[in-house]
């Protein structure tokens, strides 16, 4: 009777240890897998931070947390636009673990938003470089660098930004851009004399426009005395004209609308072809599809070149991704519009717009500033 007492606790013992020991491992079970799906969740968030941190420059601030004997192969990152650009398994840098990886993009990401130039759009643009990035409609538009497209050979740390913020750029110690304005009647009069005195080399002169209600042809009020003006002080005169022509026999009808009014006056630098969306108003150009705006331009351009004249089309980045296709256009010399101390355009341009607000001698308020990077 004694035996068989013992023998049944050991018996309930035994079971107990048995329960207990299937409980825990039951537990080490949900544990195991827990951390197993938080793994593959911080694998994911790893993927996803690799992805975004591909470009050399995220790389090159990566490395800077993890200093490594050598330094990798920077071409690697260097690909065309559009390639993927990823550093061999067995050249990638150590950049620690999870923990640090997220903190450096995030303090990566606060020095672009944060700096004092910087902006979402400008950090957008520096993590991808194959895409021409602008924020439109209320959305940001993803457009891909066209490789079909011909490149300038433009270095960014040549653009030099003067005490008095005018652009230039300078290549081993000189400079070799030149500097620019473009008016209208909302300069109102105008010191010539003065504004060649202050440097400027070349202007561009509203010569008009075509309503974009009305579809009327418009002369600027101030073109013919903008044009003496600049003739008789040696400034060089280039023109431009507001399109809102919707067909090629209307785009003709514009060219020689200018080419009418340019007669008897020097005019050695180019004519500008305006192709600006109207913002704000339901302009009778704004629904032309892409051909449609493609072929209207080549019209205007080739007619002012039969004429006698150099053509020029003038855009923003919307007009020269979203509006215009410039695979077509490879032939025409380019303008373009963008607000800030870098210029952000990879296609071959002639001249950039930089900003609205500068001052110029001779001109009483707010003046456009442009640099070309060669003379007509």
């Amino acid at each position: 009777m004694q035996r068989r007492k013992v023998l049944l606790r050991v018996i309930t013992l035994l079971t107990a240890a048995f329960i207990v020991t299937i409980t825990g491992m039951g537990v080490f079970m949900a544990l195991y897998i827990n951390e197993k799906n938080e793994n593959n969740k911080l694998e994911g968030e790893l993927a996803a931070m690799a992805e975004i941190v591909r470009t050399q420059e995220a790389v090159e601030v990566f490395n800077t947390y993890e200093p490594q004997p050598e330094q990798p192969d920077t071409a690697q990152t260097q690909d065309a636009p559009g390639a993927d650009q990823t550093l061999p398994e067995q050249d990638a840098p150590d950049m620690g673990g999870p923990e640090q990886i997220e903190e450096a993009l995030k303090q990566r990401m606060k020095e672009l938003v944060m700096g004092e130039d910087g902006s979402p759009l400008r950090m957008l643009r520096s993590f991808f470089p194959e895409n021409l990035i602008y924020y439109d409609e209320e959305e940001y538009v993803f457009s891909p660098v066209l490789d079909a497209v011909a490149k300038h050979a433009l270095i960014p740390e040549n653009f030099v930004e003067t005490e008095d913020g005018e652009m230039q750029y300078v290549e081993n110690g000189a400079v070799t851009s030149h500097k620019g304005i473009d008016v209208s009647k909302y300069q109102g009069e105008i010191d010539w004399p003065a504004v060649k005195a202050d440097g400027v080399e070349y202007a561009f002169i509203r010569l008009g426009l075509r309503g974009y209600e009305s579809g009327k042809l418009v002369l600027d009020e101030f073109f013919e005395q903008n044009i003496r003006g600049a003739n008789a002080s040696g400034v060089k005169a280039g023109v431009y004209f507001f399109t809102q022509a919707v067909t090629e026999e209307e785009a003709r009808e514009e060219a020689a609308f200018v080419i009418e009014n340019l007669a008897g006056y020097e005019v050695p630098y180019p004519v500008v072809f305006d192709v600006e969306m109207i913002v704000g108003a339901n302009g009778r150009a704004n629904n032309l599809t892409m051909q449609e705006r493609t072929d209207i331009t080549i019209a205007f351009c080739e007619a002012v070149k039969a004429a006698g004249y150099t053509p020029m089309i003038y855009g923003n980045v919307k007009c020269f991704t979203r509006l215009l296709d410039m695979t077509r256009l490879e032939d025409y010399e380019k303008w373009y519009a963008f607000y800030d101390n870098y210029m952000y355009m990879p296609y071959l341009v002639s001249c950039w717009q930089y900003t609205e607000k500068g001052q110029v001698d001779g001109i009483k308020g707010n003046v456009d500033m442009n640099i070309s990077y060669k003379t007509w």
